[in-house]
């Protein structure tokens, strides 16, 4: 990696913040709330978002440089926000993982790579199938990772319709999950029960 510094929103331990290092060039780190001061006052090249756990606000947003990708862990637009893996075995929606244009608003911006990723439910649990996720969508960035920075990667707004869930939608379904992680995901596939906040538009 060559240029100026890239911003690395999210834990330290990160798989893929060891791997940005590698490639040679500073990279920030960090896991706390930043305003656009911060942003501004780092000149920053790029701005790379995985696990982090603050909403940024619009004013810190403008202050990005062009190259601001957000790694989610759904099939865009399906399961924006919170829980996206549970919510894909409880609704029944495509999965995957993308890497977007980070955007005001929540997992709205424009897709710049993306990967359905299909799973097999009388094998995997809700711990297999989001380690499974993490591991398809390290693959991902590492192979667009060049043209991303590079600002050759097409990007595409996302589709209308899709799905939007927030932490507090899984409360009333907590009965589902006595096994914690370990829950076979068609145990969630066979809920009745549809806990999602709908996108207007959705088909």
């Amino acid at each position: 990696m060559s240029g100026g510094t890239v911003l690395f929103l999210g834990p330290a331990d990160s798989p893929l913040l060891a791997w940005l290092r590698s490639r040679g060039g500073e990279v920030v780190q960090t896991e706390d709330r930043i305003d656009a001061a911060f942003v501004r006052a780092g000149g920053f090249q790029a701005v790379v978002s995985y696990g982090y756990r603050h909403i940024l606000k619009a004013d810190v947003l403008a202050a990005m440089p062009e190259v601001a990708v957000n790694l989610h862990i759904s099939l865009l637009p399906w399961n924006r926000g919170a829980d996206p893996n549970f919510w894909s075995f409880v609704d029944g929606t495509p999965k995957g993982v993308t890497i977007h244009c980070l955007a005001d608003g929540v997992d709205t911006g424009d897709i710049l790579a993306q990967k359905e990723v299909a799973f097999a439910p009388d094998e995997d649990t809700l711990a297999s199938t989001y380690a499974r996720l993490q591991a398809e969508i390290q693959d991902l960035f590492k192979e667009s990772w060049p043209s991303i920075l590079a600002g050759t990667c097409p990007r595409r707004p996302q589709a209308g319709g899709g799905s939007l869930h927030r932490m507090k939608d899984k409360e009333t379904l907590a009965h589902l999950l006595a096994d914690g992680w370990k829950t076979p995901v068609r145990t969630l596939e066979s809920c009745s029960c549809r806990g999602e906040e709908v996108i207007p538009g959705r088909k």
